[in-house]
């Protein structure tokens, strides 16, 4: 199972001092980047294939507060994978001293930079996504290339 911990952070806190719900979205978002990068897919990779990850829709659910620096295990396994790599749903749950405190799902694409639309990623980081542990869940996607 991929997993980094981060420190939820002063700007990660709203008015009633727990984590803001745009935060937990943040940290899947960098520890998704953080997966890609030690998959050999660091961002000047991506800005060299003009490819990018791009989010369609997040969904969030909480379990239990997070405070001002509390140390989070983040972990991160695939909900759903289209065969060609095209869309998937990528799964972050957040733990707090081992206990699940919010789960976010963000169904992602790969968005061409150049041509401005969805495509199919490389075979090396199809694999890379292949590699992802599954969630219990797990379905197969359609594709989101045409």
């Amino acid at each position: 199972m991929y997993q980094k911990t981060l420190t939820a952070g002063w700007g990660d806190m709203d008015f009633n001092s727990h984590m803001r719900n745009t935060a937990y979205l943040d940290k899947s978002a960098d520890v998704r980047m953080m997966y890609f990068a030690d998959c050999g897919f660091p961002m000047s990779e991506f800005r060299r294939l003009r490819l990018g990850p791009v989010v369609m829709k997040d969904e969030l659910e909480y379990f239990r507060e997070c405070h001002l620096l509390d140390d989070l295990d983040i972990t991160m396994s695939a909900a759903g994978l289209s065969p060609d790599g095209s869309r998937m749903l990528l799964r972050n749950e957040f733990f707090r001293q081992g206990i699940l405190a919010a789960r976010v799902t963000s169904t992602v694409g790969w968005f061409d930079l150049e041509q401005r639309k969805l495509v199919k990623p490389t075979a090396k980081l199809l694999e890379a996504l292949q590699a992802l542990d599954r969630t219990d869940d797990f379905r197969e996607l359609p594709s989101s290339s045409r």
